[in-house]
């Protein structure tokens, strides 16, 4: 099983998560490339702290939109989504490489991410970018989305993805952050969960319902209050339950 987590998503002078103890425990490192967070310093620093601790890395690409952290819905053509998301992978591809890394795949964020699930033009949008930068690029995204077939029937590979630390609506999606309960903060309840989707492939949702999820990955949001304490007693009990832990690159 592997274990994401978002990351990179310091801005200047405003510190946003602790991404080098992440890595003490997460596989793979879903890295802001500038649009909804961070900085070309920041992004240079967590890119070297990844390559030092042998995690795989992953173009976090999002909306244009730092005010809002590309957690708002932006109604753009599929030109220019196409345009912006391939724009982000090449920015950190080169300050990967200059770290002696490489960039392996690509995870959208925030409101894109739940856009392209059922928006199809974005969607084809966003899988047009990657296989024109480059189709051996892995897409990780919401098991069934409508960008996962999409990328599936361009060639790339497409990797599912459980998230730890967030609660599920029945239909399999994720419960908006507006609404309260939306985001989970109790490691030993986040800890037995993945437990259970790792041994029996389901998430419970929020009404009681068993969701069965396809996924390689689970993400630990880097931003969450708490997240590297959760990280580490996710990995602990994952590694007791039997499971072996490497990134699905």
């Amino acid at each position: 099983m592997d274990l994401n987590s978002d990351v990179g998503e310091s801005f200047g002078a405003w510190p946003m998560g602790d991404d080098a103890a992440m890595f003490s425990f997460v596989t793979s490192a879903n890295i802001a490339c500038g649009f909804h967070a961070g900085d070309p310093s920041g992004i240079a620093r967590t890119a070297r702290a990844a390559v030092d601790a042998g995690v795989a890395i992953g173009a976090h690409v999002g909306y244009r939109d730092l005010a809002g952290f590309g957690r708002r819905f932006v109604d753009c053509s599929e030109t220019e989504l196409a345009d912006d998301v391939a724009y982000q992978i090449g920015a950190l591809q080169a300050l990967v490489r200059r770290e002696g890394g490489e960039v392996r795949y690509v995870k959208p964020h925030g409101a894109l991410y739940n856009a392209i699930a059922h928006h199809e033009a974005q969607a084809r949008a966003v899988v047009d970018a990657v296989h024109s930068v480059d189709p051996s690029l892995a897409l990780l995204l919401l098991p069934g989305s409508v960008a996962a077939g999409f990328a599936e029937r361009r060639g790339l590979r497409v990797v599912g993805e459980a998230f730890a630390d967030r609660a599920y609506a029945p239909s399999g999606e994720l419960v908006s952050r507006r609404d309260d309960g939306a985001v989970l903060h109790d490691p030993d309840e986040v800890a037995e969960r993945m437990v259970r989707f790792a041994t029996e492939g389901v998430v419970e949702a929020v009404d009681g319902t068993l969701l069965s999820i396809d996924a390689e990955s689970i993400c630990l949001h880097g931003d969450t209050p708490g997240a590297v304490a959760m990280a580490a007693a996710v990995r602990a009990a994952l590694v007791e339950a039997g499971a072996e832990i490497r990134s699905f690159v």
